[in-house]
């Protein structure tokens, strides 16, 4: 089994920044993708920035330029520096990654329990 446990959210003023972290624990072989989606009230789970294969990073057009994904691979962490939030940038933020259990192979998605975020204007 495999868990990912976020921590880092909060309420901040507009243009304040924060900083979310994720770890992955468990029975994990190796991990794949890994970064952070969102779901902000009535909108469906979106992806904010994400690690793929070989090591290449994914934005939101919405944040780039804002936010910043740093990775340790070792640790199996992975945060997501917020600068300059927007009151937009309010949603509940999942930590997702790709998990290998097992040598060779067998991906399975996993997803955090989502930490809120808000921004006030």
């Amino acid at each position: 089994q495999v868990q990912l446990v976020e921590s880092g959210g909060g309420l901040v003023q507009a243009g304040e920044s924060l900083r979310l972290s994720c770890a992955a624990s468990g029975s994990i072989v190796s991990i794949n993708h890994m970064g952070w989606y969102r779901r902000g009230l009535g909108i469906q789970r979106e992806l904010v920035a994400v690690f793929v294969s070989g090591g290449d990073t994914n934005y939101a057009d919405s944040v780039k330029g804002r936010f910043t994904i740093s990775r340790d691979s070792a640790k199996n962490t992975v945060d997501l520096q917020m600068n300059s939030l927007k009151p937009e940038d309010t949603a509940v933020y999942y930590c997702y990654a790709v998990v290998s259990t097992v040598l060779g192979g067998n991906w399975t998605p996993y997803w955090g329990q989502g930490t809120q975020v808000t921004v006030s204007s």
